[in-house]
């Protein structure tokens, strides 16, 4: 980005983008070189202008070089080589020795700046050949070290044939511009001195715009074209003989319009073409911009079919919108450079509406469009009709009111000049044919008295054609015609007048009627136990009575195979359209029974059913079981009890029940499996762990597989007997007060417990330090029972405590009670034998831990372990 404001010696033209660099009071210009673009926006878009490119003038020094005098011998040909420094721009060259050195057909400089003898005499020699550089823009000159050349004469000298000093070779290649100046060079050596001459091959070379230069050695020519490109051949000739050299000349052109755009003014809804065509070599692309935002390219169709962009350029506006107007750019580029043209799209114009005062009064229709630059116009008016104008003017704006109507003007009359369209023949019955058309409207009739001829004939039969006049109605209705055959249908209108023109003919049935054949060989293959494909055999075309549309597929299933239990029947029905002869049916139950017949189907209706096909479907995997229900949850069973499945697919040869625990954190444990009969519809499962949830899952099996599960879940109970002591190995324990030391409940009722034993124990420890006694102890002392023996502090058992009144048991999970029971009131326990026999412990959440040591009582006689877990006295004795 340059910045303006920075540079004192930069400003910029006020209204207009002109960039003024003076450097004539100082600054270099140097500092400015580079490429300038210039920018150029408003709310629309963006413009950047063409590359520019600022250079300095330069006027370099030669580079010195060490120059060796030339010795020629007389008659040889010599070059002395100029090569002047680069400059920008180029310098202009010229030779001196003591002053202008003369130059003619034998000596002279060539395009490079070069001096170029075609052959050297005795009068060449000289000390100071000077090659001279004039930088016009610096308004310097700069000069070659000074060159000798010495000519030695041999006596005699002999002549030589021409040959080329420059261009070298016999062919070369030259680009230039169009619009420049060609310049074509070939200078050679020979003794005597060779004639150049040009021609062009296959053409002339272009009159009024040929030049010679430099004794014919240079040919120019002016203002050149593509047409000027070809191969250019240079002749050299002397006495000895002659060579020549062909230049290849390729003219490449930037841009170039052909046929630039102009502005358009076009009426609303008028198609218009904004003409864009550019030459150039390579070949230029073309593109279009409205107003600024670019818009396509070309063979598209742009913009909901807005603009047609074609292949040379033009863009075309199919239809003219309001916002059509504005300002378009077309954009002409290739590699060379580009051009561009802005044009105006003007839309505007007037809309001419009319009015039928003789067929639908008060009714104005759309007439025409005329360009806004035309105040008349010619109009193409219908017979028989009673017109009344109005004109409207639109803008990109909107439309005006309407002007007045004009006066009514009636058309004469004339023959119809069109008839009725969408004629057809299609019958209603068997035994007819009912023709109908879509009627003229009034203003379309051309004249009073509307009629319409309607004929037909029988197609393919040398029959004549039947005609009847009717009135203007769009409907007639021929009788008695054979069933579902072709008929030649032609509708013509007529009025006072006469005639429309002759119609075209459409081709029409009469009525179909139902068909007359079932299809046969009907036959079905079983793919799967859900899918079978049915084929059947095509009905003559002249039994279908009508237009074919295909056939049906009617099949029912009749019984389930695994099920002899009849239901009622619904039938399926399957479309197949057209001519098909097979069709696949799916949604088959699998292992049943199935009737299918096939028909035909015309426009009328359907044709007899084919004789039932019967087929079975092979076994399937069943469906899930109906259901599953768990009953009477025990400390290590449940009962299982479930229904077979609705739909058994098969015969069913057992179930598969799966199961698998759940602990506290939804994790599940082994998964067992059992195979279960399947005349089985209950299943006692033993050998649970008391208290666990358990996930259940259970599908029936056929020989093809297993079917879906359904799944339950369930929980085994604790212990609701009596309370009573287990004998139970320390590990089970330990894992039974671990499972149910995580329950809620239980970390509860701890706490609890916990709070209520630290109450006991803050007043056991002031009655003893008062030297009271407890009053447990008090009553074991006052109220000993002789059939209860006291517990001994190193045994390490003790009894369970029981409501003397009630013998209410504790809640689930206390021992089982031994032979011998301690009551409440009689108890001898203090709160420190609780704590005996017990390492106990708790986690960091409250929950037990702890396992039991000491001895254990002996189990009652009924034997069995318990599998619930400990009670709440035990834990709390554990917890003390």
């Amino acid at each position: 980005h340059f910045d303006i404001d920075k540079d004192e010696l930069v400003t910029m033209k006020p209204n207009s983008g002109t960039l003024v660099i003076n450097i004539m009071n100082g600054g270099k210009a140097e500092a400015y070189e580079g490429v300038y673009q210039c920018t150029a926006r408003n709310e629309r878009g963006a413009a950047i202008s063409n590359n520019i490119v600022i250079r300095p003038s330069r006027s370099p020094l030669w580079t010195k070089e060490k120059l060796e005098p030339n010795q020629v011998r007389e008659g040889d040909s010599l070059v002395l080589h100029c090569r002047p420094p680069v400059g920008l721009p180029p310098p202009i060259i010229f030779w001196m020795d003591n002053g202008e050195l003369p130059q003619s057909e034998r000596v002279s400089q060539g395009l490079n700046g070069d001096l170029y003898f075609s052959n050297v005499q005795p009068e060449d020699t000289r000390e100071d050949y000077i090659c001279y550089a004039r930088f016009n823009h610096t308004q310097t000159i700069q000069q070659k070290q000074p060159i000798s050349v010495k000519v030695f004469s041999t006596k005699p000298v002999t002549e030589r044939p021409p040959i080329l000093l420059t261009p070298t070779g016999t062919t070369s290649n030259k680009v230039e511009l169009r619009g420049n100046v060609l310049l074509l060079e070939c200078i050679a050596a020979g003794l005597p001195t060779p004639v150049i001459r040009w021609i062009k091959e296959g053409g002339e070379l272009p009159a009024n715009r040929t030049f010679f230069e430099n004794f014919k050695k240079t040919l120019k020519i002016i203002d050149v074209s593509e047409a000027d490109s070809g191969n250019y051949k240079c002749i050299a000739r002397n006495i000895l003989g002659s060579t020549h050299h062909v230049i290849s000349v390729t003219v490449k052109a930037a841009p170039y319009w052909i046929t630039a755009p102009r502005n358009l003014v076009l009426s609303p809804g008028e198609d218009g073409s904004l003409i864009c065509r550019a030459n150039g070599n390579p070949k230029p692309s073309i593109s279009w911009l409205s107003n600024g935002v670019p818009i396509g390219v070309k063979g598209s169709i742009l913009r909901g079919n807005e603009y047609v962009f074609h292949d040379n350029g033009t863009l075309e506006i199919p239809v003219a919108q309001k916002d059509s107007s504005g300002t378009y750019t077309c954009v002409a580029r290739n590699e060379l450079g580009k051009i561009q043209n802005e044009v105006q799209l003007e839309v505007k114009g007037f809309v001419i509406e009319y009015e039928d005062g003789l067929h639908e009064p008060g009714v104005w229709h759309y007439q025409t469009e005329v360009p806004g630059s035309q105040t008349t116009v010619q109009l193409k008016l219908s017979p028989y009709v009673n017109y009344s104008f109005r004109v409207i003017a639109v803008n990109e704006i909107g439309r005006s009111q309407p002007s007045e109507p004009s006066e009514q003007y009636l058309t004469k009359s004339a023959n119809p000049d069109e008839n009725p369209s969408n004629v057809q023949g299609i019958g209603s019955e068997p035994d007819n044919l009912v023709i109908t058309w879509e009627s003229l409207k009034g203003f379309q009739s051309n004249g009073p008295g509307l009629q319409y001829k309607v004929s037909w004939r029988q197609k393919d039969v040398d029959d004549e054609w039947t005609s009847v006049v009717v009135a203007n109605v769009s409907k007639y209705i021929v009788s008695g015609t054979p069933t579902f055959v072709p008929y030649e249908i032609k509708v013509q209108a007529l009025n006072d007048l006469g005639y429309a023109p002759e119609p075209s003919e459409v081709i029409g049935h009469s009525g179909e009627d139902l068909p007359m054949v079932a299809p046969g060989n009907v036959q079905v293959h079983v793919i799967n136990s859900t899918l079978a494909k049915v084929h059947w055999d095509p009905v003559p075309l002249k039994s279908v009575r009508g237009h074919l549309q295909g056939y049906k597929v009617y099949y029912w299933k009749v019984q389930s195979l695994s099920r002899r239990s009849k239901r009622h029947i619904e039938k399926k029905i399957l479309t197949f359209r057209g001519n098909k002869t097979f069709g696949m049916l799916p949604g088959l139950e699998p292992y049943s029974s199935y009737k299918l017949n096939v028909r035909v189907v015309n426009g009328k209706g359907e044709g007899p059913a084919s004789p039932d096909k019967v087929f079975k479907t092979p076994e399937g995997v069943p469906s899930s079981p109906s259901f599953l229900k768990i009953t009477n949850p025990t400390l290590d069973s449940l009962t299982l009890e479930w229904g077979s499945p609705t739909h058994p697919n098969g015969i069913l040869i057992s179930y598969i029940l799966k199961f698998q625990p759940i602990n506290n954190t939804h994790e599940l444990g082994p998964l067992v499996e059992i195979r279960i009969p399947a005349n089985e519809s209950s299943l006692i499962l033993k050998n649970l762990n008391y208290s666990t949830r358990y996930k259940f899952y259970f599908n029936a099996q056929t020989s093809v597989g297993s079917g879906s599960q359904i799944t339950e879940e369930a929980v085994t109970i604790m212990d609701e007997g009596k309370m009573g002591m287990y004998k139970e190995n320390p590990l089970t324990m330990a894992s039974r007060q671990v499972d149910i030391a995580t329950q809620g409940w239980f970390i509860g009722l701890m706490c609890a417990v916990a709070l209520l034993i630290l109450i006991l124990l803050i007043v056991c420890f002031i009655r003893r330090n008062k030297g009271g006694k407890y009053p447990v102890k008090e009553k074991e002392d006052a109220h000993a029972d002789p059939e209860i023996q006291p517990m001994k502090e190193d045994d390490g058992t003790f009894g369970e405590y029981s409501d003397a009144e009630d013998h209410k048991p504790l809640k689930k999970g206390s021992r089982t009670p031994s032979d011998r029971t301690v009551k409440k009131e009689d108890s001898d326990d203090s709160l420190v034998d609780y704590g005996e026999g017990v390492n106990g412990q708790f986690n960091e959440d409250g929950s037990f831990i702890g396992q039991y040591s000491g001895k254990k009582e002996k189990e009652p006689a009924e034997g069995n372990e318990s599998s619930e877990a400990p009670s709440p006295v035990n834990a709390m004795n554990s917890f003390v």
